[in-house]
């Protein structure tokens, strides 16, 4: 059997930028910008966009 074109390696969206962040990757940013207190809850985290 041949494989699917989008499981082929071609660099494809392998390593592309992505446009959401991991919950952690958000607090750590909204602790550098300043926005997080100590204490709060890392659940409903509001939409952070990423830096460039």
């Amino acid at each position: 059997m041949s494989q699917h074109p989008s499981l082929k390696s071609g660099g494809g969206a392998v390593g592309a930028k992505r446009s959401v962040l991991k919950r952690f990757e958000r607090v750590k940013l909204m602790k550098k910008r300043g926005q997080w207190k100590d204490g709060q809850s890392p659940l409903s985290l509001p939409k952070t966009l990423a830096e460039e």
